[in-house]
Protein backbone atom coordinates (compact mmCIF):
# COMPACT_ATOMS: atom_id res chain seq x y z
CA UNK A 1 0.00 0.00 0.00
CA UNK A 2 1.28 3.62 -0.77
CA UNK A 3 2.31 6.09 1.63
CA UNK A 4 -0.43 8.12 0.21
CA UNK A 5 -3.45 6.16 0.73
CA UNK A 6 -2.33 6.10 4.56
CA UNK A 7 -3.06 10.09 5.24
CA UNK A 8 -6.07 10.66 7.18
CA UNK A 9 -8.90 12.84 4.51
CA UNK A 10 -8.36 15.68 7.30
CA UNK A 11 -4.24 16.35 6.48
CA UNK A 12 -5.30 15.51 2.86
CA UNK A 13 -6.96 18.36 2.21
CA UNK A 14 -4.42 20.53 3.89
CA UNK A 15 -2.04 19.28 1.69
CA UNK A 16 -3.60 19.63 -1.08
CA UNK A 17 -4.11 23.07 -0.12
CA UNK A 18 -0.53 23.42 0.71
CA UNK A 19 0.46 22.26 -3.05
CA UNK A 20 -2.15 24.70 -4.56
CA UNK A 21 -0.16 27.56 -2.65
CA UNK A 22 3.46 26.20 -3.25
CA UNK A 23 2.33 26.02 -6.81
CA UNK A 24 1.00 29.73 -7.26
CA UNK A 25 3.96 30.87 -5.67
CA UNK A 26 5.96 28.89 -8.28
CA UNK A 27 4.53 31.00 -11.38
CA UNK A 28 6.01 34.44 -11.37
CA UNK A 29 4.87 36.26 -14.30
CA UNK A 30 1.26 35.94 -14.95
CA UNK A 31 0.51 33.81 -12.27
CA UNK A 32 -3.00 34.55 -12.16
CA UNK A 33 -3.92 33.25 -15.20
CA UNK A 34 -1.63 30.12 -15.51
CA UNK A 35 -3.20 29.21 -11.99
CA UNK A 36 -6.77 29.36 -13.28
CA UNK A 37 -5.89 27.64 -16.32
CA UNK A 38 -4.93 24.74 -14.25
CA UNK A 39 -7.84 24.49 -12.55
CA UNK A 40 -10.13 24.87 -15.66
CA UNK A 41 -8.19 21.61 -16.49
CA UNK A 42 -9.21 20.34 -13.36
CA UNK A 43 -12.92 21.44 -13.18
CA UNK A 44 -13.70 20.75 -16.81
CA UNK A 45 -16.65 18.83 -18.04
CA UNK A 46 -15.39 15.99 -19.97
CA UNK A 47 -11.89 15.56 -21.73
CA UNK A 48 -10.02 18.77 -22.98
CA UNK A 49 -10.61 19.02 -26.49
CA UNK A 50 -9.12 22.43 -27.47
CA UNK A 51 -7.48 25.22 -25.53
CA UNK A 52 -10.39 27.78 -25.95
CA UNK A 53 -12.85 26.09 -24.77
CA UNK A 54 -11.07 25.71 -20.99
CA UNK A 55 -11.55 30.31 -21.14
CA UNK A 56 -15.58 29.46 -21.10
CA UNK A 57 -15.28 27.21 -17.16
CA UNK A 58 -16.48 28.91 -14.87
CA UNK A 59 -13.52 28.56 -12.72
CA UNK A 60 -11.46 30.66 -15.45
CA UNK A 61 -13.11 34.39 -14.63
CA UNK A 62 -10.57 35.80 -17.73
CA UNK A 63 -11.04 35.91 -21.48
CA UNK A 64 -9.44 33.90 -24.03
CA UNK A 65 -6.53 36.53 -24.76
CA UNK A 66 -5.51 35.78 -21.44
CA UNK A 67 -5.00 32.19 -21.38
CA UNK A 68 -2.94 32.97 -24.41
CA UNK A 69 -1.29 35.52 -23.49
CA UNK A 70 -0.51 33.41 -19.76
CA UNK A 71 1.23 30.41 -21.86
CA UNK A 72 3.29 32.72 -24.62
CA UNK A 73 4.23 35.11 -21.87
CA UNK A 74 3.99 33.81 -18.65
CA UNK A 75 7.10 32.25 -16.51
CA UNK A 76 6.89 29.17 -14.04
CA UNK A 77 10.21 28.86 -11.56
CA UNK A 78 10.18 25.05 -13.00
CA UNK A 79 13.45 24.28 -10.18
CA UNK A 80 11.22 25.25 -7.48
CA UNK A 81 8.02 22.76 -8.82
CA UNK A 82 10.60 20.09 -9.10
CA UNK A 83 11.47 20.34 -5.57
CA UNK A 84 7.64 20.89 -4.60
CA UNK A 85 6.43 17.71 -6.25
CA UNK A 86 9.45 15.29 -4.97
CA UNK A 87 8.29 16.84 -1.39
CA UNK A 88 4.84 15.45 -1.44
CA UNK A 89 4.32 11.95 -0.14
CA UNK A 90 5.45 9.16 -2.83
CA UNK A 91 4.27 5.74 -3.44
CA UNK A 92 6.46 3.11 -2.60
CA UNK A 93 7.41 -0.50 -2.83
CA UNK A 94 6.28 -3.34 -0.27
CA UNK A 95 9.79 -3.32 0.73
CA UNK A 96 9.91 0.56 1.33
CA UNK A 97 12.34 1.42 -1.71
CA UNK A 98 11.23 3.99 -4.06
CA UNK A 99 10.32 2.85 -7.59
CA UNK A 100 10.69 4.58 -10.89
CA UNK A 101 10.02 5.12 -14.17
CA UNK A 102 11.27 7.05 -17.43
CA UNK A 103 10.22 6.95 -20.58
CA UNK A 104 9.54 9.28 -23.58
CA UNK A 105 6.37 10.46 -25.00
CA UNK A 106 5.86 12.75 -28.11
CA UNK A 107 3.70 15.54 -28.36
CA UNK A 108 3.18 14.95 -32.26
CA UNK A 109 3.04 18.39 -34.33
CA UNK A 110 3.64 17.08 -38.13
CA UNK A 111 1.90 19.97 -39.72
CA UNK A 112 3.28 22.94 -37.46
CA UNK A 113 6.06 24.16 -40.09
CA UNK A 114 6.70 27.65 -38.49
CA UNK A 115 7.54 25.59 -34.95
CA UNK A 116 11.44 25.57 -34.30
CA UNK A 117 12.97 22.20 -32.86
CA UNK A 118 10.92 19.54 -33.60
CA UNK A 119 12.30 16.17 -34.12
CA UNK A 120 11.49 13.37 -35.75
CA UNK A 121 8.87 11.01 -33.17
CA UNK A 122 9.18 6.69 -33.39
CA UNK A 123 5.62 6.22 -33.59
CA UNK A 124 3.26 3.40 -34.28
CA UNK A 125 0.85 3.35 -37.65
CA UNK A 126 -2.43 2.19 -38.07
CA UNK A 127 -0.73 -0.76 -39.65
CA UNK A 128 0.37 -3.97 -38.35
CA UNK A 129 3.79 -3.72 -37.01
CA UNK A 130 4.14 -0.55 -39.19
CA UNK A 131 6.40 2.40 -37.60
CA UNK A 132 6.25 5.97 -38.91
CA UNK A 133 8.55 8.79 -38.07
CA UNK A 134 6.20 12.02 -37.34
CA UNK A 135 7.61 15.32 -36.45
CA UNK A 136 7.10 16.42 -32.69
CA UNK A 137 8.46 17.49 -29.64
CA UNK A 138 9.46 14.26 -27.50
CA UNK A 139 9.40 14.72 -24.06
CA UNK A 140 11.25 12.31 -21.23
CA UNK A 141 9.30 11.67 -18.38
CA UNK A 142 10.33 10.57 -14.92
CA UNK A 143 7.32 9.00 -12.40
CA UNK A 144 6.83 6.83 -9.33
CA UNK A 145 5.24 3.93 -9.32
CA UNK A 146 3.33 2.38 -7.45
CA UNK A 147 2.52 -1.49 -6.15
CA UNK A 148 -0.10 -3.62 -7.82
CA UNK A 149 -2.38 -2.68 -10.98
CA UNK A 150 -3.50 0.96 -10.83
CA UNK A 151 -3.62 3.80 -13.49
CA UNK A 152 -1.25 6.13 -10.67
CA UNK A 153 1.60 7.69 -10.90
CA UNK A 154 3.69 10.24 -9.11
CA UNK A 155 5.17 13.00 -12.07
CA UNK A 156 8.32 13.81 -10.60
CA UNK A 157 10.14 15.78 -13.86
CA UNK A 158 10.01 16.79 -17.73
CA UNK A 159 12.42 17.16 -20.08
CA UNK A 160 11.95 18.24 -23.97
CA UNK A 161 14.41 16.06 -26.26
CA UNK A 162 16.23 18.75 -28.42
CA UNK A 163 16.89 17.79 -31.91
CA UNK A 164 19.74 15.39 -32.33
CA UNK A 165 20.35 15.20 -28.40
CA UNK A 166 21.92 11.86 -26.99
CA UNK A 167 18.58 10.20 -25.09
CA UNK A 168 20.89 8.42 -22.83
CA UNK A 169 23.13 11.45 -21.95
CA UNK A 170 19.94 13.02 -21.48
CA UNK A 171 18.28 10.55 -19.19
CA UNK A 172 21.32 10.09 -17.39
CA UNK A 173 21.07 13.89 -16.04
CA UNK A 174 17.55 13.85 -15.54
CA UNK A 175 17.17 10.92 -12.95
CA UNK A 176 21.05 12.20 -11.60
CA UNK A 177 18.83 15.63 -10.59
CA UNK A 178 15.96 13.59 -9.65
CA UNK A 179 17.81 11.47 -7.37
CA UNK A 180 19.82 14.54 -5.62
CA UNK A 181 16.40 16.14 -5.14
CA UNK A 182 14.77 12.70 -3.60
CA UNK A 183 17.99 12.81 -1.13
CA UNK A 184 17.55 16.47 -0.56
CA UNK A 185 13.70 16.20 0.50
CA UNK A 186 14.76 13.15 2.80
CA UNK A 187 12.74 10.45 0.64
CA UNK A 188 15.84 8.82 0.55
CA UNK A 189 18.63 8.55 3.52
CA UNK A 190 21.57 6.06 4.00
CA UNK A 191 20.29 3.07 4.93
CA UNK A 192 17.80 2.64 2.91
CA UNK A 193 17.23 0.52 0.17
CA UNK A 194 18.63 2.06 -3.35
CA UNK A 195 16.19 3.29 -5.87
CA UNK A 196 14.95 1.16 -8.32
CA UNK A 197 14.88 2.71 -12.30
CA UNK A 198 12.65 0.45 -14.65
CA UNK A 199 13.33 1.30 -17.88
CA UNK A 200 11.76 -0.26 -21.68
CA UNK A 201 13.63 -0.92 -24.81
CA UNK A 202 15.15 1.46 -26.19
CA UNK A 203 17.35 2.85 -23.82
CA UNK A 204 21.13 2.00 -23.19
CA UNK A 205 20.33 0.67 -19.67
CA UNK A 206 24.05 -0.80 -19.57
CA UNK A 207 25.51 2.77 -20.13
CA UNK A 208 23.07 4.11 -18.10
CA UNK A 209 24.34 2.23 -15.12
CA UNK A 210 27.71 3.31 -15.66
CA UNK A 211 27.04 6.85 -16.23
CA UNK A 212 24.95 6.71 -12.42
CA UNK A 213 26.72 3.98 -10.76
CA UNK A 214 27.94 6.87 -8.41
CA UNK A 215 23.86 7.20 -7.07
CA UNK A 216 22.25 4.96 -4.36
CA UNK A 217 20.36 3.57 -7.91
CA UNK A 218 19.34 0.52 -9.48
CA UNK A 219 18.61 0.14 -13.25
CA UNK A 220 16.42 -2.51 -14.51
CA UNK A 221 16.01 -1.96 -18.52
CA UNK A 222 14.21 -4.21 -21.37
CA UNK A 223 16.72 -5.40 -23.40
CA UNK A 224 16.30 -6.69 -27.50
CA UNK A 225 15.77 -10.63 -28.13
CA UNK A 226 18.60 -10.68 -30.65
CA UNK A 227 21.24 -9.25 -27.98
CA UNK A 228 24.58 -11.03 -27.58
CA UNK A 229 26.33 -11.18 -23.55
CA UNK A 230 29.22 -12.00 -23.00
CA UNK A 231 30.20 -13.88 -20.00
CA UNK A 232 32.87 -13.51 -16.75
CA UNK A 233 36.41 -13.13 -17.91
CA UNK A 234 37.99 -17.14 -17.51
CA UNK A 235 41.03 -17.98 -15.14
CA UNK A 236 43.94 -17.10 -16.84
CA UNK A 237 46.11 -20.24 -18.20
CA UNK A 238 49.74 -19.89 -18.76
CA UNK A 239 49.95 -20.55 -22.78
CA UNK A 240 53.27 -21.40 -23.76
CA UNK A 241 52.62 -19.75 -27.24
CA UNK A 242 52.10 -16.36 -25.47
CA UNK A 243 49.72 -13.44 -26.57
CA UNK A 244 47.48 -11.24 -24.54
CA UNK A 245 44.99 -12.93 -22.33
CA UNK A 246 41.10 -12.90 -23.30
CA UNK A 247 39.13 -10.17 -21.65
CA UNK A 248 35.15 -11.62 -22.09
CA UNK A 249 34.14 -15.02 -21.41
CA UNK A 250 31.99 -17.36 -23.78
CA UNK A 251 28.99 -15.88 -25.50
CA UNK A 252 25.07 -15.50 -24.01
CA UNK A 253 22.96 -15.34 -27.25
CA UNK A 254 19.78 -15.11 -26.63
CA UNK A 255 18.88 -16.45 -29.45
CA UNK A 256 20.60 -20.29 -29.00
CA UNK A 257 19.35 -21.98 -26.00
CA UNK A 258 22.24 -23.89 -25.90
CA UNK A 259 24.58 -20.83 -25.01
CA UNK A 260 22.64 -21.00 -22.29
CA UNK A 261 24.14 -23.14 -20.05
CA UNK A 262 22.52 -23.50 -16.21
CA UNK A 263 20.75 -21.12 -14.42
CA UNK A 264 22.01 -19.21 -11.58
CA UNK A 265 18.11 -18.76 -9.81
CA UNK A 266 15.13 -20.11 -11.18
CA UNK A 267 11.51 -19.19 -9.94
CA UNK A 268 8.08 -20.14 -11.10
CA UNK A 269 5.17 -18.11 -9.76
CA UNK A 270 1.22 -18.65 -10.62
CA UNK A 271 -0.70 -15.43 -11.83
CA UNK A 272 -3.92 -14.84 -12.48
CA UNK A 273 -3.47 -12.97 -15.76
CA UNK A 274 -0.90 -14.79 -17.64
CA UNK A 275 -0.75 -18.43 -15.77
CA UNK A 276 2.90 -19.63 -15.12
CA UNK A 277 5.09 -17.32 -14.77
CA UNK A 278 8.86 -18.84 -15.53
CA UNK A 279 11.93 -16.30 -14.34
CA UNK A 280 15.34 -17.85 -14.95
CA UNK A 281 18.28 -15.52 -13.61
CA UNK A 282 21.91 -15.72 -15.27
CA UNK A 283 24.62 -13.75 -13.30
CA UNK A 284 27.58 -11.64 -14.51
CA UNK A 285 26.56 -10.91 -18.19
CA UNK A 286 28.15 -7.97 -19.65
CA UNK A 287 27.93 -6.62 -23.21
CA UNK A 288 31.37 -6.42 -25.51
CA UNK A 289 31.86 -2.60 -26.02
CA UNK A 290 33.55 -1.38 -28.74
CA UNK A 291 34.57 2.47 -29.45
CA UNK A 292 31.71 3.30 -31.47
CA UNK A 293 29.03 5.50 -31.34
CA UNK A 294 28.77 6.73 -27.30
CA UNK A 295 31.92 5.11 -26.52
CA UNK A 296 33.90 6.80 -29.49
CA UNK A 297 34.81 9.44 -27.37
CA UNK A 298 35.50 7.55 -23.87
CA UNK A 299 39.12 7.89 -23.21
CA UNK A 300 40.06 5.19 -20.64
CA UNK A 301 39.79 1.47 -21.40
CA UNK A 302 36.59 0.11 -22.08
CA UNK A 303 34.40 -0.85 -18.67
CA UNK A 304 32.95 -4.83 -18.35
CA UNK A 305 29.49 -3.55 -16.64
CA UNK A 306 28.68 -6.87 -15.46
CA UNK A 307 24.66 -7.09 -14.49
CA UNK A 308 22.46 -10.05 -14.43
CA UNK A 309 19.87 -11.13 -17.08
CA UNK A 310 16.38 -12.43 -16.07
CA UNK A 311 14.45 -14.07 -18.76
CA UNK A 312 10.40 -13.74 -18.25
CA UNK A 313 7.99 -16.44 -19.78
CA UNK A 314 4.24 -16.51 -19.51
CA UNK A 315 1.44 -19.37 -20.31
CA UNK A 316 -0.44 -17.07 -21.76
CA UNK A 317 -1.49 -12.93 -22.12
CA UNK A 318 -4.72 -11.46 -21.43
CA UNK A 319 -5.21 -9.78 -25.40
CA UNK A 320 -4.65 -14.17 -26.41
CA UNK A 321 -1.83 -13.85 -28.67
CA UNK A 322 1.22 -15.53 -28.65
CA UNK A 323 3.39 -14.65 -25.64
CA UNK A 324 7.06 -14.38 -26.43
CA UNK A 325 10.12 -14.21 -23.59
CA UNK A 326 11.04 -11.02 -22.33
CA UNK A 327 14.96 -10.32 -21.60
CA UNK A 328 15.48 -8.10 -18.36
CA UNK A 329 18.73 -6.59 -17.59
CA UNK A 330 19.55 -5.52 -14.13
CA UNK A 331 22.61 -3.58 -12.82
CA UNK A 332 23.13 -6.09 -9.66
CA UNK A 333 24.96 -9.18 -9.40
CA UNK A 334 24.41 -12.08 -7.04
CA UNK A 335 20.57 -12.12 -7.61
CA UNK A 336 18.34 -14.18 -5.17
CA UNK A 337 15.05 -15.92 -6.05
CA UNK A 338 13.22 -12.96 -4.33
CA UNK A 339 15.57 -10.36 -5.89
CA UNK A 340 14.18 -11.97 -9.29
CA UNK A 341 10.43 -12.13 -8.33
CA UNK A 342 10.39 -8.63 -7.12
CA UNK A 343 12.65 -7.07 -10.47
CA UNK A 344 9.83 -8.74 -13.15
CA UNK A 345 7.10 -7.45 -10.79
CA UNK A 346 8.57 -4.20 -10.83
CA UNK A 347 8.80 -4.07 -14.55
CA UNK A 348 5.51 -5.56 -15.48
CA UNK A 349 4.36 -2.08 -13.03
CA UNK A 350 6.36 0.14 -15.83
CA UNK A 351 3.00 0.17 -18.31
CA UNK A 352 1.75 2.06 -15.49
CA UNK A 353 3.32 5.32 -17.14
CA UNK A 354 1.13 4.52 -20.42
CA UNK A 355 -1.87 5.19 -18.79
CA UNK A 356 -0.73 8.33 -17.55
CA UNK A 357 0.52 9.42 -20.96
CA UNK A 358 -2.76 8.43 -22.18
CA UNK A 359 -4.83 10.44 -19.22
CA UNK A 360 -2.59 13.72 -19.93
CA UNK A 361 -3.28 13.15 -23.31
CA UNK A 362 -6.83 12.20 -23.92
CA UNK A 363 -8.23 13.42 -20.94
CA UNK A 364 -6.29 16.55 -19.29
CA UNK A 365 -5.57 17.63 -23.34
CA UNK A 366 -1.71 17.44 -22.97
CA UNK A 367 -1.05 17.31 -27.02
CA UNK A 368 -4.33 19.03 -27.90
CA UNK A 369 -3.22 22.94 -28.13
CA UNK A 370 -1.71 24.08 -31.57
CA UNK A 371 1.56 26.54 -29.67
CA UNK A 372 3.84 27.12 -31.83
CA UNK A 373 7.14 28.20 -29.52
CA UNK A 374 8.35 24.96 -27.66
CA UNK A 375 8.35 27.24 -24.35
CA UNK A 376 4.92 27.75 -24.02
CA UNK A 377 4.59 24.01 -24.62
CA UNK A 378 6.84 23.66 -21.56
CA UNK A 379 5.05 25.85 -19.75
CA UNK A 380 1.41 23.96 -20.53
CA UNK A 381 3.47 19.93 -19.85
CA UNK A 382 4.61 21.65 -16.42
CA UNK A 383 0.44 23.02 -15.70
CA UNK A 384 -0.69 19.40 -16.89
CA UNK A 385 1.63 17.68 -14.21
CA UNK A 386 0.57 20.31 -11.39
CA UNK A 387 -3.09 19.68 -12.41
CA UNK A 388 -1.77 15.56 -12.35
CA UNK A 389 -0.12 16.00 -8.72
CA UNK A 390 -3.44 17.58 -7.15
CA UNK A 391 -5.69 14.56 -8.32
CA UNK A 392 -3.12 12.37 -6.66
CA UNK A 393 -3.42 14.58 -3.53
CA UNK A 394 -7.14 14.47 -3.99
CA UNK A 395 -7.48 11.15 -4.50
CA UNK A 396 -8.28 10.22 -0.71
CA UNK A 397 -11.28 12.83 -0.98
CA UNK A 398 -13.09 12.49 -3.67
CA UNK A 399 -15.98 11.04 -3.98
CA UNK A 400 -17.33 8.17 -6.56
CA UNK A 401 -19.28 10.41 -9.26
CA UNK A 402 -20.10 7.54 -11.20
CA UNK A 403 -22.14 7.36 -14.20
CA UNK A 404 -25.63 5.06 -14.69
CA UNK A 405 -23.13 2.30 -16.71
CA UNK A 406 -20.27 2.20 -14.59
CA UNK A 407 -19.71 0.03 -11.56
CA UNK A 408 -19.13 1.44 -8.40
CA UNK A 409 -15.61 1.40 -6.95
CA UNK A 410 -14.05 2.00 -3.46
CA UNK A 411 -12.98 5.03 -2.60
CA UNK A 412 -9.13 4.49 -2.80
CA UNK A 413 -9.91 2.50 -6.08
CA UNK A 414 -10.74 5.10 -8.06
CA UNK A 415 -9.45 6.27 -11.08
CA UNK A 416 -7.65 9.58 -11.94
CA UNK A 417 -10.43 10.55 -14.63
CA UNK A 418 -13.03 9.70 -12.05
CA UNK A 419 -11.08 11.77 -8.86
CA UNK A 420 -11.13 14.68 -11.64
CA UNK A 421 -14.92 14.53 -11.72
CA UNK A 422 -15.62 15.56 -8.47
CA UNK A 423 -12.59 18.16 -8.33
CA UNK A 424 -14.89 21.03 -8.38
CA UNK A 425 -16.18 20.56 -5.41
CA UNK A 426 -12.79 20.04 -3.55
CA UNK A 427 -11.41 22.94 -5.06
CA UNK A 428 -14.46 25.01 -2.87
CA UNK A 429 -13.03 23.81 0.23
CA UNK A 430 -9.21 25.19 -0.43
CA UNK A 431 -8.27 28.85 -0.99
CA UNK A 432 -8.40 30.49 -3.97
CA UNK A 433 -4.71 32.42 -4.46
CA UNK A 434 -5.02 33.79 -7.90
CA UNK A 435 -6.69 37.95 -7.54
CA UNK A 436 -9.55 38.29 -9.64
CA UNK A 437 -9.39 39.67 -12.86
CA UNK A 438 -8.93 43.09 -13.66
CA UNK A 439 -11.94 44.77 -16.21
CA UNK A 440 -10.26 45.45 -19.59
CA UNK A 441 -11.02 46.08 -23.06
CA UNK A 442 -9.72 44.16 -26.15
CA UNK A 443 -6.80 45.67 -28.16
CA UNK A 444 -7.92 46.90 -31.86
CA UNK A 445 -5.92 44.05 -33.28
CA UNK A 446 -4.68 44.36 -36.98
CA UNK A 447 -6.93 46.77 -39.26
CA UNK A 448 -9.65 45.36 -41.21
CA UNK A 449 -8.64 44.81 -45.00
CA UNK A 450 -4.56 45.17 -43.77
CA UNK A 451 -2.04 42.54 -45.11
CA UNK A 452 0.22 40.53 -42.19
CA UNK A 453 3.73 41.94 -42.68
CA UNK A 454 5.77 39.76 -39.94
CA UNK A 455 5.23 36.39 -41.64
CA UNK A 456 6.57 33.16 -39.34
CA UNK A 457 9.53 31.62 -39.93
CA UNK A 458 9.17 28.39 -41.67
CA UNK A 459 11.52 25.98 -39.34
CA UNK A 460 12.29 22.36 -40.98
CA UNK A 461 12.67 19.19 -39.19
CA UNK A 462 15.50 19.11 -36.64
CA UNK A 463 18.15 16.35 -37.61
CA UNK A 464 21.63 17.36 -36.40
CA UNK A 465 25.10 16.32 -37.30
CA UNK A 466 27.87 15.60 -34.92
CA UNK A 467 29.18 18.94 -35.66
CA UNK A 468 25.94 20.78 -34.58
CA UNK A 469 25.31 21.68 -38.32
CA UNK A 470 21.71 20.81 -39.18
CA UNK A 471 21.48 17.94 -41.88
CA UNK A 472 20.09 18.90 -45.71
CA UNK A 473 19.78 15.60 -47.78
CA UNK A 474 21.52 15.81 -50.76
CA UNK A 475 20.19 15.74 -54.16
CA UNK A 476 20.44 12.12 -55.87
CA UNK A 477 22.39 13.30 -58.58
CA UNK A 478 24.86 16.21 -58.94
CA UNK A 479 24.43 19.06 -60.98
CA UNK A 480 25.18 18.64 -64.67
CA UNK A 481 25.08 14.54 -64.13
CA UNK A 482 21.22 14.22 -64.53
CA UNK A 483 20.71 11.68 -67.24
CA UNK A 484 18.85 12.71 -69.89
CA UNK A 485 15.08 11.01 -70.73
CA UNK A 486 14.87 9.35 -73.88
CA UNK A 487 11.34 10.19 -75.57
CA UNK A 488 10.11 8.49 -77.88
Amino acid sequence: MSLLLQVPKRDALAELSCFRADFYSCLTTRGDELFELTDAVLCADGPVRTLVDLALAPEHRRGHGALYAGLNRGRIDVGRLRRTLVGLPLPRATDGRLVLAADVSPWLRPDANTSPDRSFCHTYGRGKNEHRMIPGWPYSIVAALEVGRTSWTALLDAVRLEPGADVAAVTAVQIREVAERLVAAGQWKPGDLDILLVLDAGYDVQRLSFLLGDLPLELLGRLRSDRVMRRPTPPRVYDPKGGRPPKHGGEFVFGQPDTWGEPDVQTVTATERYGKAVATAFDRLHPRLTRRAAWLSHGAELPIIEGTVIRLKVDRLPTGSEPKPVWLWWSGIDASATDVDRLWQAFLRRFDLEHTFRLLKQTLGWTRPKLRIPEAADRWTWLIIAAHAQLRLARPLAADLRRPWERAAAPNKLTPARVRRGFRNLRAKCPLPAGAPKPAKPGPGRPLGSKNRSRAVVHDVGRVLKTGEPYSRPGHHKQGTKPRRITA
